[in-house]
């Protein structure tokens, strides 16, 4: 019997955008407790171009050549032999490694169903920025009712999901953003939003009880005096310094944990409904990731950015 194939986006050798080239490979199996899933739209997320680049070769090793992608949204095609929970034709999201491709396979607890009011380009959007939101905020950042958090990057993947999820909580909300995005960053509910290229955002913001960073670098190291005297600091880029939390008397959290089950239904429920809104900054078509990519290192982007592997 003949392997299928499908097409996929591979990477031959570590470099810039030129290095993705779609080719032909061999379709993957499910196993017993896999799920095999034809995707529909693949998260461009900015691990994508760190690990393209070669930058994090420790941290993420890859056998070359590697697909490149973490998570997508799609339809079921087939299931293996033990799996009940989810049938052909069911459409889902999740962790599906390799997403970059025409199809990919994920164990049934790292896909959650798509609920039939929900969009499939709206659902890619969720384990790619809403989930690290929920994380930052919630799971690490503890951010209780009528607390205060600065958002930085407010109209990035994460940081729209931070400042809409922080309004439903009930805290104040205090962003950061470029001139451009000002009004963007207003409509999702920011108390008050800082054009970080006019103001230092040290002078407006003070006593907050939270951090979240997607930023880093001289983001976090300016950061810490604007945390209120055992506040945290919560960082999606790297390791904060431990050092510098001792010093200010604040905590500081890589944003590492998982969310439950539960917090990722809740989540998508609210999404489904509207309560909280998915941004998309742009989709670019399947043998067009090299320009996505790029448009997602050049960090210019309003809102997610997606790759349309199949028609719906």
């Amino acid at each position: 019997m003949s392997k299928k194939t499908m097409q996929a986006v591979q990477v031959h050798e570590y470099g810039g955008p030129n290095v993705l080239k779609v080719g032909t490979v061999e379709r993957p199996q499910p196993e017993a407790d896999e799920v095999l899933v034809r995707i529909v739209y693949a998260a461009i997320i900015p691990l994508d171009f760190k690990i393209r680049n070669g930058w994090l070769q420790r941290v993420f090793p890859v056998t070359l050549p590697y697909i490149p992608g973490f998570y997508a949204s799609g339809v079921v095609e087939e299931v293996g032999p033990s799996v009940t929970e989810l049938a052909p034709g069911d459409r889902v999201f999740g962790t599906i490694r390799g997403a970059y491709a025409e199809y990919g396979v994920a164990k049934v607890p790292e896909l959650v169903k798509v609920p039939d009011n929900l969009a499939l380009k709206d659902a890619a959007t969720i384990k790619a920025g809403a989930e690290a939101a929920w994380k930052a905020l919630f799971t690490e950042g503890e951010l209780q009712a009528g607390q205060t958090v600065l958002v930085h990057a407010a109209a990035g993947g994460v940081g729209q999901f931070a400042v809409q999820l922080a309004k439903w909580k009930g805290a104040t909300v205090l962003a950061t953003a470029s001139a451009a995005n000002l009004d963007f960053v207003k409509s999702l509910g920011a108390d008050q939003v800082i054009d970080y290229t006019t103001t230092n955002f040290e002078d407006v913001a003070k006593e907050v009880d939270l951090v979240v960073d997607s930023v880093g670098g001289e983001t976090e190291t300016r950061s810490w005096a604007v945390l209120r005297k055992g506040g945290i600091f919560v960082s999606l880029t790297q390791d904060p310094s431990q050092e510098d939390a001792q010093k200010h008397g604040v905590t500081a959290k890589f944003n590492t944990k998982f969310t439950s089950r539960e917090d990722l239904e809740i989540l998508t429920g609210l999404i489904a409904e509207g309560t909280i809104t998915a941004e998309v900054d742009s989709v670019f078509p399947f043998d067009q990731a090299d320009q996505a990519l790029e448009k997602s290192e050049a960090r210019r982007g309003r809102g997610r950015i997606l790759l349309n592997v199949s028609a719906v």
